[in-house]
């Protein structure tokens, strides 16, 4: 059974889908560490009502990035994972934390690759879609090899439609529904290998 670390900044819906998974056994691997640079972020509370270690490191404003980074590595590693899938952490990591697991660093992201890198992908799509300049938009999972935003060999990918009627926060609710299954799905074939 794979041991996740599951980074996150924010509510965790991702994370849930996570937990979910392992407990219902359609996921070959357990969460064993949930770790949050937000005080506030509703996923820490996800994590404690699973009975998973809910870890809160948050980075100090005078503290070096390179710096931070190592902490959380030696923080992440004192957890043994097999994987570390980033769900809504939103946060750029250095080598500082990269080095230390290879191949390991798994990332969510909702748009396809080369398109909207970075924070508000979903806002920023549906606002192309509304000056007509895109009709579509998605979903990725992709490896994180370095310090690039959202560029790293993708995993799987699924095109999201944008609807005539949508509004942004139909669009976001359709790509959580898919980001939910896609993280799932490629987690378990990674688990499987």
């Amino acid at each position: 059974m794979k041991r996740l670390v599951i980074l996150i900044s924010g509510n965790g819906s991702n994370l849930q889908a996570i937990l979910d998974a392992c407990v219902n056994g359609e996921l070959n691997a357990s969460v064993v560490a949930v770790i949050s640079d937000k005080a506030d972020a509703f996923g820490l509370t996800r994590a404690r009502r699973a009975n998973v270690d809910a870890v809160l490191k948050a980075k100090d404003k005078k503290q070096d990035r390179r710096a931070y980074d190592a902490e959380l590595a030696e923080c992440v590693a004192s957890y043994e994972p097999d994987f570390v899938v980033l769900a809504g952490w939103m946060r750029i990591l250095s080598s500082a934390f990269l080095d230390r697991f290879p191949n390991r660093v798994i990332n969510l992201h909702p748009a396809l690759p080369d398109t909207f890198p970075g924070t508000h992908a979903i806002e920023r799509a549906y606002e192309a879609f509304r000056r007509g300049e895109i009709s579509h938009t998605g979903v990725m999972v992709h490896l994180v090899p370095d310090e690039g935003v959202d560029s790293g060999p993708v995993l799987t990918q699924q095109v999201v439609a944008i609807q005539a009627d949508d509004t942004r926060e139909t669009l976001e609710a359709r790509i959580h529904q898919v980001e939910h299954r896609l993280v799932v799905n490629t987690l378990k074939q990674i688990c499987e290998e």
